[in-house]
């Protein structure tokens, strides 16, 4: 339970504390004013129009402070700043992010699918309005259009592919919540769901199934659909997205939905990440390492910078307890336990972790991983 609670401090660190951090270390006004040239090509807080006060207020605290929140790049922001305005149908804001994203790298075809995306969650009128609006940009910058298609799903095989989605992400689907709506009609919901959504949209090509999840995850936020952004966050997280990615994806939607919207979500993930995990969950591996002899010091070395950092930052990291043979140190054997899968995906993804396996690449002679299956689940390492 303590690692837990420490997990809930860091994921809201990265969220709405962090706002705080990006103006102390660099001037809110000069990040401000590099970020709205990035993304618009134009001077901020220029003074000038009808309302100059509140524009700077705007400016500097979107600019100035959110943008500078948590680890997301310009262009997933400005993803995900378009997906937001989509579905809160703010078509004049869009039109300006839509332009925006395009000039910091966001492809064409990858912002005609996060447009499309928002259907299922919003409906169709509302995604055509947006989607009648990026085509504008996409006309005034000389954009062919139609775009080149991204189906990657049949008739015949469109029910089949989504189905094997939705079960990665949603293991069970929503049958079991349909079931007793009179008529039978549950189960036509249920199945538009798994053919439509997940077979049609989530297969389509320009987008991740990482991205996907991510962004509907901030649509889920701009409309407040609370049930569904409690299953979404455990879908997003075995998507491959680390909790603070998306606590700060809630955070760069605050500007646009408000603070109570923003808080009530963040508040969710933190409950969502206090729940107790199974014993049953928990993923357990044996790594076996062969290190080149000459630098073994050195290996061992990063080995334990990253196993500390695991254990003490990552609550989802229950064991990494590594061994050497007393023959052949460089015969090396790491027992890993994870709380479940979503934990060692989110551990793979680290700074620390990566930082490790980027630095001992030409170190390691081979690598063995074997998937065990315990025989005592949830027995405590002493």
């Amino acid at each position: 339970m303590k690692k837990r609670i420490i997990a809930i401090m860091m994921v809201l660190a990265v969220a709405l504390p962090s706002l705080a951090q990006s103006a102390g270390e660099r001037d809110r006004i000069e990040v401000c004013k590099e970020n709205y040239r990035a993304l618009f090509g134009g001077e901020a807080l220029t003074g000038k129009g009808t309302d100059p006060e509140m524009m700077d207020i705007l400016q500097k605290f979107i600019f100035g402070e959110v943008f500078c929140a948590g680890e997301l790049d310009m262009r997933t922001r400005e993803m995900i700043t378009c997906v937001t305005l989509a579905s809160l149908q703010a078509l004049p804001q869009l039109k300006s992010h839509a332009g925006a994203a395009l000039n910091v790298g966001v492809t064409p075809v990858e912002l005609r699918e996060a447009m499309y995306l928002t259907a299922p969650f919003v409906g169709f009128p509302k995604m055509l309005n947006a989607v009648g609006v990026v085509n504008e940009v996409f006309a005034e910058r000389g954009v062919s259009l139609p775009l080149e298609g991204q189906a990657t799903v049949t008739e015949e095989n469109r029910h089949e592919r989504g189905a094997a989605i939705q079960d990665s992400l949603y293991a069970g689907g929503i049958s079991a919540v349909m079931a007793g709506v009179p008529g039978g009609l549950g189960e036509d919901v249920a199945r538009f769901l798994t053919d439509y959504f997940f077979g049609e949209i989530y297969t389509r090509g320009g987008l991740d199934l990482k991205t996907r999840e991510l962004l509907g995850y901030c649509v889920l936020t701009a409309i407040g659909a609370d049930s569904q952004l409690r299953s979404h966050f455990h879908g997003c997280l075995k998507a491959g997205n680390r909790p603070e990615t998306i606590a700060a994806a809630v955070v760069q939607c605050l500007p646009y939905v408000g603070f109570p919207a923003a808080i009530k979500v963040l508040r969710l993930i933190k409950e969502e990440m206090a729940r107790p995990v199974s014993p049953a969950d928990n993923l357990v591996r044996l790594s076996r390492i062969t290190v080149d002899p000459a630098r073994l010091d050195e290996y061992n070395a990063c080995l334990k910078e990253e196993i500390e950092a695991s254990m003490r930052v990552e609550p989802g990291v229950l064991t990494l307890y590594a061994v050497a043979e007393k023959d052949r140190p460089n015969q090396i054997t790491i027992l890993e336990i994870y709380a479940d899968e979503v934990a060692y995906k989110s551990h793979i993804q680290t700074p620390h972790f990566q930082k490790y396996k980027q630095g001992t690449l030409d170190m390691v002679k081979h690598l063995e991983l074997l998937d065990c299956s315990p025989l005592i689940p949830g027995l405590k390492i002493k």
